[in-house]
């Protein structure tokens, strides 16, 4: 697969500078003819490919150009970006196929079925979905996008006859449209009439948090297995309706690299991807060498990048049945930059995009037959694997949280699993399950493969690197109770619609109202009752009223002395109660089983005004990750402070604030004078929350004082060539360890099992207090659940804290050594965060 090439000189330095003899020959195949009908891009959006970054809405505007003008293309538009901005799909293929072409859907989705099994290949167009720029500043996929595209609509001649009638192409020309334009603003607004390429030109710089993610400022390309995104949602929507037999995803890497397509490491393949499918991948990359050595240009494989976590676009295809291959090539991060490898220019890296997108339905089309038998043999190995299986089903559930174990099954939901609602209540290995709030999954089914993804526990690994993360498992991401069974006895009724929750309350009282803080979406009710004006108080202690049991953490909301009066109140409160998800109960006395209603045992809770450090230092995806919990799942208004102005920022006007996990640079982000600020405002009654390496920076600039286990670890007999797999053995890149609880404590309210997993991605290990009881999470003697970790950090790992908070004269500091909203999907600890919130003062 490594070839060694004559090095190219990318462009004379007269006709990268100035760009003057730019055109779209540059990009397209010599010797074929375009049908004149059909509008070049510049034509249409002013400008030539490359000669500008293209933004999302120009972009957009020439896919809706070309399906008006072409027979060939059909568009989609599948929803929109959280900033309003359409998700489309171009379907490209032959005339005769778009006049059939829900029949040959069904036909191809029909392999994937036990009923395929006899079908005939030979004929069936093999479909490709092709993405581009899943990450807004590697913008060369989506501007190699724009002369794809109408190279499919204008070609002509046999070849492209014959390739059309064999394909369904699924074009995505923006993986992330909010992304692209941000970035292409950047590069646009900075660009000179003479270019200028030194690298520390600021157009090569972007502002925080770059042009990378979506809105919310997440990394969509972890989203495919998860799809807690709306691009990831309308993108798996369309991968399962067609399930395609390749899906490749267009990426950039540093300037100084040249460009890579898979395989990968061959070390860091999941185990769940056969074999077969590293062959296939091999075998088409014989045609992205083949097509750039032509063009001359310098390419790697099989280094770097890897198929492990399946929640990438270039991998998740790798467990579905298809072929996913990632394309990198080194990044201009502008107009033209200089390089190890002379100058780079963006028409360059556009065409290296180009040509393996063409190599690509070259390979297809002359792979069409054994792609279709692959993916027709993985689905019927993947049943024969299950109907073996000891294990049958898989039960999950929460009986006190029904919201997130919703969540849970939208996932399987949107992966196309089949599960049902659980026959009867059950108590199984000493959990219980709630028929109206757990699901059964039945395993012999086709898309086992990719249960087994979501569910497994793996602790054992061939490679001890990792591109991502090593663990995901999504019950104890969910922080759901879920057992294997090896039978499908409590199989009740197959969901097919998953209806959305209901909340209700109970009654009308004149007394009280009661809801327990189990719920995913307490807190968004709390947020709503405070945001009122109401008064609400939190219990510290369990007790029992007209024959119910509350938990440490339910909150009170009393009739008398509030704002509203009882018809007001109630009216309210059901409002509150359905749009949370969650049951209140009306009661009319205060008398109970322990603690009663009017007891000091009861906590006042304030209303809170949140702030949360952005900007240069921090880390953009935690930042973006608590934004988007506050935002769209709990309502709550959240102020972003900008480091650039934070030492002029009034802190009293803040209950809380939070720092997320900074860069590598943080640590010199804030001040000295502003870390001052910043205890003060703690000691005058202020809730500093800190994640990640905030806890080694707020113990060096004494707001409070850890203790940390230090890594002592020595290389020995290890080479220099090993020097590099040597540390990367001792990141933990993502795994998953269990803790124990002290429910009692307010940072563990609405949690009713004694053991939590967490998700852990640091170093930082923090020693626990003297004081057991200021250790409310601690880490077992066993932790690891699933994942890799160095047996080293794992000796380190146990018996520490991930979690302490300590007062500061009035105020409190909280620290958390992880993230604990990681990605999105991470909803087992979101309510961490939110205790911190809203008991802060009491802990």
């Amino acid at each position: 697969m490594k070839k060694p090439l004559t090095f190219l000189i990318l462009l004379t330095t007269c006709s990268i500078l100035a760009q003057s003899t730019l055109d779209l020959n540059y990009y397209l195949p010599q010797n074929v003819t375009y049908n004149k009908d059909i509008p070049t891009p510049k034509q249409v959006i002013g400008h030539e490919v490359g000669e500008w970054h293209v933004t999302h809405d120009k972009l957009i505007f020439y896919m809706q150009i070309l399906a008006e003008k072409s027979d060939r293309i059909t568009l989609e538009d599948r929803g929109e970006t959280f900033e309003g901005r359409p998700i489309l799909l171009l379907t490209i293929t032959s005339p005769n196929n778009h006049q059939n072409i829900e029949k040959i859907r069904q036909e191809h989705i029909a392999l994937t079925e036990s009923n395929g099994i006899s079908m005939n290949t030979d004929s069936m167009p093999v479909v490709v979905y092709q993405g581009f720029s899943i990450h807004g500043n590697e913008p060369s996929g989506s501007n190699a996008g724009l002369a794809y595209a109408y190279y499919l609509a204008a070609a002509e001649g046999p070849e492209i006859n014959a390739l059309l009638d064999n394909l369904v192409i699924l074009m995505d020309p923006s993986f992330n449209p909010d992304g692209l334009q941000r970035f292409a603003y950047w590069a646009n607004t900075n660009k000179s009439i003479n270019s200028v390429p030194d690298k520390n030109e600021r157009e090569f710089h972007e502002v925080w948090p770059n042009g990378r993610t979506n809105h919310y400022w997440f990394d969509m390309n972890r989203d495919w297995l998860p799809v807690q995104l709306p691009e990831s949602r309308a993108r798996i929507k369309s991968y399962h309706k067609w399930k395609p037999n390749i899906l490749t995803d267009h990426h950039e890497m540093g300037t100084n690299s040249t460009f890579f397509f898979q395989p990968g490491e061959p070390t860091r393949v999941h185990p769940l991807t056969p074999k077969m499918n590293q062959e296939l991948t091999a075998e088409i990359g014989t045609y992205h060498a083949k097509a750039l050595d032509k063009i001359g240009s310098l390419y790697y494989s099989e280094e770097n990048y890897d198929d492990y976590y399946y929640g990438k676009g270039s991998t998740f295809p790798d467990v579905n049945g298809g072929i996913g291959i990632l394309f990198e090539q080194g990044s201009s991060r502008g107009h033209v930059q200089e390089s190890e490898n002379g100058l780079l220019t963006f028409p360059f890296t556009i065409r290296n995009q180009f040509t393996t997108a063409l190599s690509t339905i070259e390979a297809a089309k002359n792979l069409r037959i054994k792609l279709l038998d692959y993916q027709r043999g993985f689905f019927k190995d993947s049943r024969a694997e299950a109907s073996k299986s000891k294990v049958r089903s898989i039960v999950f559930g929460d009986s006190k949280d029904a919201s997130k174990n919703w969540h849970l099954a939208e996932i399987l939901n949107r992966h196309q699993i089949k599960f049902h609602a659980l026959s009867n209540d059950a108590t199984i290995n000493g959990k219980s399950y709630k028929k109206e709030s757990s699901y059964v999954i039945p395993l012999d089914q086709k898309n086992n493969r990719l249960i087994k993804a979501m569910f497994e526990k793996r602790t054992t690994f061939t490679d001890s690197l990792f591109y991502d993360i090593s663990a995901w498992t999504l019950p104890l991401a969910f922080n759901v109770d879920y057992a294997e069974e090896n039978n499908v006895s409590h199989l009740g009724k197959e969901i097919i619609d998953l209806e959305p929750l209901i909340g209700n309350i109970s009654g009308k009282s004149t007394y009280a109202y009661l809801f327990e803080w189990n719920e995913y979406y307490t807190p968004k009710a709390l947020n709503s009752i405070v945001e009122k004006g109401l008064r609400a108080k939190v219990a510290k202690s369990p007790f029992g009223l007209e024959g119910k049991n509350y938990d440490y953490g339910t909150i009170m909301i009393p009739v008398q002395n509030q704002d509203l009066n009882p018809e007001e109140l109630y009216a309210f409160l059901k409002g509150v109660a359905q749009e949370s998800q969650l049951q209140i109960t009306a009661v009319a006395t205060g008398l109970s089983k322990g603690i009663d209603l009017g007891s000091n045992q009861f906590d006042p809770i304030k209303k809170q005004k949140v702030a949360i450090l952005v900007g240069q230092g921090i880390r953009p995806y935690d930042a973006g990750e608590i934004w988007h919990l506050f935002d769209t799942r709990y309502n709550i208004q959240l102020t972003k402070l900008d480091m650039s102005y934070f030492s002029k920022v009034d802190l009293s006007k803040y209950t809380d604030l939070i720092i997320p996990g900074m860069s590598s640079t943080g640590n010199n982000a804030i001040s000295k004078k502003d870390a001052e600020r910043l205890k003060e405002w703690v000691k005058d009654g202020g809730t500093l929350i800190g994640y990640r390496n905030v806890a080694e920076w707020v113990d060096k600039n004494e707001i409070i004082t850890l203790k940390f286990r230090k890594d002592t670890l020595v290389a020995k007999d290890i080479s220099f060539a090993m020097k590099n797999d040597f540390k990367g053995a001792q990141v933990t890149g993502g795994a998953i360890f269990e803790a124990k609880l002290d429910r009692s404590h307010p940072i563990n309210y609405g949690y009713k099992n004694d053991r939590l997993a967490l998700f852990r991605n640091t170093t930082i290990y923090i020693e626990p207090d003297k004081n057991s009881y200021n250790n409310p999470i601690q880490y077992t003697n066993n932790p690891l659940l699933s994942g890799y970790i160095s047996e080293e950090n794992l000796e380190h790992l146990k018996g520490s804290v991930p979690f302490q908070v300590k007062r500061v004269g009035k105020g409190r500091a909280v620290i958390f050594t992880d993230n604990t909203n990681f990605r999105a999907f991470w909803y087992g600890t979101n309510k961490l965060l939110m205790n911190a919130i809203f008991f802060g003062d009491i802990m």
